[in-house]
């Protein structure tokens, strides 16, 4: 049985705007000896499969600095501190498509990369999603967005074009996968 490890000490190394970086020091319960570990500490993050009420997925286009690509993605982003999940679901798919839903339900949630971050990425369902207001795009967001037919959704992450990992795990909540 795999047992917990004992945190003997703790140090942040750096702080970034958007996560920061710890060093722990912590004893193994197989060797007993310590090892020394890095955790990028980041709040929350949430992703938004957005249905349309003609029953099409909400997506949108934007370029990532660490792959330097456009992706096809779903609404997302960081819940802010102390902002509940599913609030900052409503408030991301708002600022980032212009829609608003009926209703914003639970999917799942997952720990996006639990051997470096600390964080979870939780999903949510938006039914009955409308264009009701325009972008509020942050600075650093340029934006497209779109409307996806649900049976497409499976040829386009097979083909790559959809190839972000909570995304994908997003849609596999929601049934598309």
């Amino acid at each position: 049985m795999v047992e917990r490890w004992e945190k003997i000490a703790s140090r942040e190394r750096a702080d970034f705007r958007f996560f920061s970086v710890r060093e722990d020091r912590s004893i193994s319960p197989r060797t007993g000896k310590a090892h020394d570990f890095i955790v990028m500490e980041m709040n929350h993050w949430v992703n938004v499969v957005a249905i349309s009420p003609q029953g099409r997925v909400v997506m949108v286009r934007q370029f990532r600095h660490g792959t330097e690509e456009t992706g096809l993605e779903i609404p997302g982003g960081v819940v802010e501190s102390g902002e509940d999940p599913a609030k900052a679901a409503a408030r991301e798919l708002l600022e980032e498509t212009g829609y608003t839903a009926e209703e914003i339900v639970p999917l799942g949630k997952v720990a996006p990369n639990p051997a470096l971050q600390d964080n979870w990425c939780f999903s949510f369902l938006a039914r009955d999603a409308r264009k009701t207001d325009v972008q509020m795009l942050d600075a650093g967001e340029d934006i497209d967005v779109l409307e996806i037919d649900p049976a497409e959704i499976r040829a386009l992450v097979e083909s790559g074009e959809i190839n972000h990992g909570v995304v994908v795990v997003a849609l596999a909540f929601a049934g598309f996968l």
